[in-house]
């Protein structure tokens, strides 16, 4: 892969990287003839994003491989390609011309910035080989949609605490809707800040909702969408359904599409009746075979399904598939059953659901590993 990005899309590029690095701490990146991939998935797999750059956004864009061959895909250490592009004022000021190289044989991503004054910075980072990374969802099957410019929403979340880990986002009476920070039942209401808002319909540029919906979802993962939106001025659009079931935030440009997908906390009443996956592992009672799985589930964490000619680039939607059922070890179970039941650090009452990712293996590899339920951890407050 060879490509060159000149001029203010090298900016672009950089806080495109800054706000995938509040996420995960590896960067997966797949050159396609639709454009360059660039995505990531945080430790507890209850968030994912995805910057799709077209080839219209580089000066010069040649993924590599004939459309015979199968695409290469690879990740490198979020740290080590964040800090290429870590002084964003800098890259606007000096940085005129950015070169991308992709060597599979030396095993190596190689980043020059050609800078003002003649300067070359030149950065090789070390990869590994790996397969599709996608999150599994389906936006047109959700029953909400609204969408809204970046500059409304963040001066909406400014008035939540840089330290507030969940906010609730929901529907009013009057069409409004409204963000409020997640109170856990729990919490001493003589202790407790509770901070709200409400936002009129007409702040919105398209409101599709279900009256009285509700979904709570971390905040650390949306702000970083929201700053890259802020400095794009492109309008966001958010995808909900139920209680413990995804929410999509996407960027839609002619040079850029970007999807942000965060679990949402499950409803309590609901958690007791068996409901329909989208995207999300649902499981009534908790999941006692997750350890004996953890290996499996790991393959199936670096890996995708899509459906349709592999030769195809993977769509930018996320296709709607049905995970499989999960097969333990009923002795095993009953051993680990106190330490599953809780989680350190994560109320029992507290659930975000898994974002589900398919799988592609290799011929006689180990089979498509099950989906678990798992209690993603607070994301952590903001540095």
């Amino acid at each position: 892969m060879k490509c060159v990005i000149a001029g203010g899309n090298v900016k672009v590029l950089g806080q495109a990287v800054h706000s995938l690095s509040r996420i995960g701490d590896e960067l997966y990146l797949e050159p396609t003839e639709s454009g360059l991939s660039l995505r990531t998935v945080n430790s507890s797999r209850s968030a994912f994003a995805s910057f799709l750059f077209a080839p219209l956004f580089f000066q010069l864009y040649e993924p590599g491989p004939t459309p015979d061959t199968e695409h290469f895909r690879c990740k490198v250490h979020m740290k080590s390609f964040l800090g290429v592009f870590r002084s964003l004022p800098s890259l606007e000021k000096l940085v005129g011309k950015c070169l991308i190289l992709l060597k599979p044989r030396a095993s190596r991503l190689v980043l020059q910035l050609h800078c003002k004054y003649g300067v070359t910075k030149t950065h090789n980072l070390a990869f590994q080989e790996c397969e599709q990374l996608q999150a599994v969802f389906d936006t047109q099957s959700c029953s909400s949609c609204l969408c809204a410019p970046a500059r409304v929403l963040a001066e909406a979340v400014v008035h939540f605490p840089l330290t507030l880990a969940e906010v609730t986002l929901g529907t009013g009476p009057g069409g409004k809707i409204g963000l409020r920070n997640y109170v856990e039942d729990e919490a001493e209401p003589s202790k407790t800040m509770v901070t709200e808002l409400w936002l009129a319909e007409d702040e919105f540029q398209s409101v599709v909702v279900s009256p009285g919906s509700r979904i709570t979802f971390c905040l650390k993962e949306f702000r970083g969408l929201l700053t890259f939106a802020e400095a794009s001025n492109l309008p966001i659009t958010i995808h909900f359904d139920e209680p413990g079931r995804p929410v999509v935030f996407t960027l839609d440009d002619t040079v850029l599409e970007v999807h942000l997908v965060l679990a949402t906390l499950s409803d309590l009443e609901r958690d007791s009746q068996p409901a329909p996956t989208n995207g999300v592992s649902h499981l009534p009672a908790p999941s006692d075979d997750f350890a004996d799985d953890l290996e499996s589930y790991m393959v199936a964490l670096e890996t995708s399904t899509y459906e349709g000619d592999p030769e195809e680039p993977p769509s930018p939607t996320f296709p709607l598939h049905n995970p499989q059922t999960v097969q333990g070890n009923p002795e095993e179970e009953e051993e680990e059953e106190d330490e599953e039941e809780t989680v350190p650090g994560t109320p029992p009452h507290k659930k975000f659901c898994s974002l589900f990712f398919g799988s592609v293996l290799t011929p006689g590899g180990p089979s498509l590993a099950p989906t678990q339920e798992v209690l993603a951890e607070d994301s952590d407050g903001e540095n």
